[in-house]
């Protein structure tokens, strides 16, 4: 059976450029990088040259990139341990609706605790407005958290203007870029933020490593206390192979930018172009321009999203908008956030593409789409 994969959102293969740079650290390179002794020596210059790597991919400094187990825990550092090492300052935190959970769980943990947060809403197009960020700003506020790029619908918020805004009142910033690293450019410098997170598994490393840019200077509670490894800032002896992979696909995702933004938008432009010649009413979720070029939310009318997903589950890899509990259907926060109509959000479909995908891809996927989409419409 030929299968197709279009859920690069939730997950990428690993690159084979970046299996083969970890295999000498599963059996040659075994020693502690803090040991000063010959085992020692290549995992720490291993650890600092793939350090190097993401940073010359984010724009910054190697000292300002910080190894952590993924997306999850850098957001949580960012957010927790901004709230930490700034709370004789102010407990006020300023965030979107359309967060990943990575981000909105700790503001929630967070309350309970004596931060006070804003969860600001977003357009019909997932976009938060500048001018509302900007207003939501007090005297107590430590820290505005806004995703680069949603995971759902794609939407790319307007960082440099949000991060202007938090400068002018000297107020730390952190974007969730998780899902914009290696598919449109992401410098730190251009986007003015305090604080970024990175998703190894998003960028064609493995699962389970990520990094979290802290500009220089910016003080932050360390998540995991213990030993002063990467520099005072996080417990725990460097997982030397997992950092090596995520600079090896930090230094392929830069070198392949360009052309990979081009295709990821050709692939995506040509799986919307068919399925809406193949599919009566339906609609785009998100900005039609501001959006990534490789994330597709289409909602199809008359359809329940995870009934279609199942039905192609064993040839189409996607994502639903909606998820089937016992007690009916829930639908996710994002479109509820945007004002999608129910009709509309229990029927959208999350299609994102890859590098490998390929017009082959787009034709059978479309066609297993389509054909499973009409059976349930008509029952």
């Amino acid at each position: 059976m030929s299968r197709v994969y279009l859920d690069y959102n939730a997950s990428t293969p690993i690159a084979p450029e970046v299996a083969d740079a970890m295999r000498p650290f599963l059996s040659d390179h075994y020693g502690n990088p803090s040991s000063r002794h010959w085992a020692g020596a290549p995992a720490k210059e291993a650890v600092e040259r793939a350090r190097a790597q993401v940073a010359t991919l984010l724009g910054c400094e190697p000292a300002e990139v910080l190894f952590t187990s993924g997306g999850t825990e850098s957001n949580n550092h960012a957010i927790k341990g901004a709230f930490f090492a700034l709370r004789e300052q102010g407990n006020h935190i300023i965030t979107t609706e359309i967060e990943h959970p990575a981000v909105l769980n700790p503001c929630r943990f967070l309350e309970r605790i004596g931060a006070e947060v804003t969860y600001l809403p977003v357009d019909g197009t997932g976009m938060v407005d500048p001018e509302a960020v900007r207003d939501a700003i007090t005297e107590r506020t430590i820290l505005v958290s806004v995703m680069h790029a949603n995971n759902e619908v794609g939407a790319i918020q307007p960082i440099e203007e949000i991060s202007r805004s938090a400068r002018e009142r000297n107020v730390l910033f952190h974007t969730d870029a998780a899902q914009s690293v290696g598919k449109i450019p992401v410098k730190v410098g251009d986007m003015g933020v305090d604080l970024l997170s990175v998703a190894g598994h998003k960028v064609y490393a493995p699962k389970g490593v990520g990094a979290l840019f802290v500009r220089r200077g910016v003080q932050l509670e360390p998540f995991m206390h213990g030993a002063g490894h990467e520099s005072g800032r996080r417990a725990g002896t460097e997982n030397v192979l997992l950092d090596v992979a995520l600079g090896e696909a930090c230094e392929i995702a830069g070198q392949a930018l360009p052309a990979n933004t081009q295709h990821l938008k050709a692939m995506k432009d040509e799986l919307l172009d068919k399925l809406q010649a193949r599919l009566a009413e339906t609609r785009l979720n998100g900005h039609p321009e501001h959006c990534l070029p490789n994330t597709l939310s289409l909602a199809i009318k008359g359809v329940e999203a995870h009934e279609l997903v199942d039905s192609i589950r064993n040839e189409i890899a996607a994502s639903a908008g909606s998820a089937c509990h016992a007690g009916g259907t829930t639908i996710s926060g994002v479109l509820k956030a945007m004002g999608v109509p129910p009709e509309w959000a229990r029927g959208t479909l999350r299609l994102s593409t890859g590098r490998t995908t390929t017009l082959d891809d787009i034709s059978r996927a479309v066609e297993a789409i389509a054909e499973a989409a009409e059976r349930l419409r008509h029952g």
